[in-house]
């Protein structure tokens, strides 16, 4: 019985399998799986040296699919061996009835096998594996679709791998490319990591909306009736940098660091003047606010008793104006651990506008950085799509900093530092779920950072205090090493699908527009990073070297560089974290 179920049922004489590529000896080739679900491993397999391995995540079940040609009003038998919880194997677009079958219980692998007909005009079907919410990754090998085949005697062949691919940039946004036109295509299919495939008719193509200062690989495929060929060898251009950085005129790589402008918090008191001159972004610990929903944010400084080197008031503007005419920018902080903020109301939003603009003109300070933390931000129950937000306090947020910007205009500075729990948890989960039932804060900052993005100057993600998160490689990272910071910025510069769902997808961020946050210390927060894992983080995505077993989708020489909590702990760390940061950039 077991030689039988191996052998799978007979095929007749002009029978085929028509599935490319359904070992997975070649990769991925040939196969499209939601939110990056899919990889391929070499153990344990069925057969040959390779099987795919598919991980659930939130919403996403992991389902990896390619579509075949098929020949009308045919039967086919579409089979595969399997081994997991809730496998499912199936195909759709038969033009009859769509078939799936699946298997119940982990354990050894399992063959699922079923059998359906094609429509009289069918010319093509899409198979498909996928697992179920929140079950662990499972295993695909040896799938195949066995029946007529529509490129037998006489029909079209399989069209080869196109050759001679060329990339050029044209921009700071696209790439020519152009490619030898191959016998008997008629289209072509352009592949780059991370992207959505783009068909062409011709052999060149045009890829726009790209990133500045980025390097970008592209593959290219050929099809006709027969399938789809393997992919070329790979071609590589980088954009070149452009311009645009939300008003901050900032240098192309920057230091960003907090000051303890109001508090000690047992790092000592360092004055505005004192600030080195490594420093080009100093934002002001805290302003917050007279309560959680009062929108009316103060700010003072540290008062004498708590830091007895305290300057004047008329000291510190002195200070301020000094580092800005040495081209530094000063920007009030708003929130932090201890500063919640919740713009419940129109009446809070417009205090917060007025009350922040105070304290702006009163320093003459540049911009402004919200570091909403703890139960600031939430989504209420049904605000499920970041593109358009229906929650009082993110588009009250959101409609602030716009009236801020358009004050002060193009000049001025915003900056944002949430934590990984309100940006990159949103890859898995985001606000209460579909169901409810989640914690109504994950991914809350995604909103505000997508109807701000063309307003932001930088965002630097906390990459610490910070449970494990998981990745675009859908494995979780963890805190305190280079790998952790590689995957993190990873999500902010190709994008990701929220909530695992392909449809709604946050788009990649600027280089410019990213740096890395760390603590400065082991004393200042949860995950300190040695200088030596800090500078291989660097390295990897910005020159892809140094990356470990994590594969980014890019390399961003134009990343803007790090930020830290905080100045202070530098100091009291002996600046040894921006003496790495000057010693790797020049500074």
């Amino acid at each position: 019985m077991a030689g039988f179920l191996a052998a799978g049922p007979p095929a007749a004489a002009a029978d085929a399998d028509l599935v490319r590529n359904g070992g997975f000896e070649a990769g991925l080739d040939g196969w499209s799986c939601s939110g990056g679900s899919g990889t391929v491993v070499t153990t344990p397999v069925h057969g040959g040296s390779s099987a795919l391995r598919a991980t659930p995540a939130g919403q996403d079940n992991a389902r990896c699919s390619q579509t075949v040609t098929v020949a009308p009003d045919s039967t086919y038998t579409l089979g595969a061996w399997v081994q997991g919880a809730y496998v499912y194997l199936g195909a759709s677009g038969t033009g009859t009835t769509d078939v799936s079958t699946w298997t119940q219980t982990p354990g050894a692998w399992k063959q699922l096998t079923t059998t359906f007909r094609t429509g009289p005009s069918t010319t093509s079907v899409t198979v498909h594996t996928h697992g179920w919410y929140g079950q662990p990754a499972h295993l695909t090998d040896d799938l195949t679709l066995v029946g007529p085949d529509p490129g037998g005697p006489g029909g079209p062949q399989l069209p080869a791998a196109p050759t001679g691919l060329t990339a050029s940039a044209t921009s700071s946004t696209s790439v020519a490319l152009t490619w030898s036109a191959v016998p008997g295509a008629t289209s072509y299919t352009v592949h780059r990591d991370g992207a959505a495939p783009l068909s062409v008719t011709s052999a060149s193509a045009a890829v726009t909306g790209l990133t500045a200062a980025t390097t970008y690989t592209f593959r290219v495929s050929a099809a006709n009736a027969a399938g789809t060929s393997p992919q070329s060898a790979p071609a590589t251009a980088t954009t070149p940098g452009g311009g645009g950085d939300g008003g901050g005129g900032l240098p192309a790589h920057a230091l960003v660091g907090y000051l303890h402008a109001s508090f000690a918090n047992g790092s000592g008191y360092v004055r505005m003047a004192d600030v080195p001159a490594s420093w080009d972004v100093i934002n002001l610990a805290f302003g917050e606010p007279t309560s959680v929903t009062s929108g009316d944010i103060r700010f003072r400084l540290c008062p004498v008793a708590e830091c007895p080197n305290v300057e004047s008031e008329a000291e510190f503007k002195a200070a301020v104006k000094a580092k800005q005419a040495n081209g530094k920018k000063v920007l009030i902080s708003i929130g932090g651990q201890n500063g919640q903020v919740q713009l419940a109301s129109t009446a809070a939003r417009d205090t917060f506008v007025s009350s922040v603009s105070k304290i702006i003109d009163e320093y003459g300070l540049d911009g402004l950085d919200i570091d909403f933390e703890g139960h600031s931000l939430s989504l209420a129950t049904g605000d499920t799509d970041f593109r358009a937000p229906t929650t009082p306090v993110i588009v009250n947020l959101v409609s602030a900093v716009k009236t801020l910007k358009a004050k002060y205009g193009p000049g001025f500075v915003l900056t944002m530092a949430p934590e990984t729990f309100f940006v990159q948890l949103g890859y898995q989960y985001y606000g209460s779920g579909p169901w409810g039932g989640q914690d109504p804060r994950a991914g809350a900052y995604l909103p505000v950072i997508h109807a701000l993005r063309d307003d932001l100057t930088l965002l630097h993600v906390q990459d610490y205090n910070s449970g494990s998160i998981m990745g675009l490689d859908n494995q979780y990272h963890s805190m305190g090493g280079a790998d952790f910071h590689i995957a993190m910025t990873d999500m902010l510069l190709t994008g990701f699908p929220v909530a695992g769902n392909a449809a709604r997808v946050f788009p990649a961020l600027r280089p410019d527009q990213v740096a890395i946050g760390l603590p400065a210390t082991t004393d200042a927060g949860n995950g300190h990073t040695s200088p030596t894992e800090v500078t291989k983080a660097l390295n990897c995505l910005t020159k892809k070297t140094d990356c470990g077993t994590y594969r980014t989708h890019g390399t961003w020489p134009g990343l803007r560089g790090l930020m830290t909590w905080s100045i202070n702990w530098d100091r009291f760390g002996g600046w040894e974290f921006s003496r790495n940061f000057d010693a790797y950039f020049g500074g």
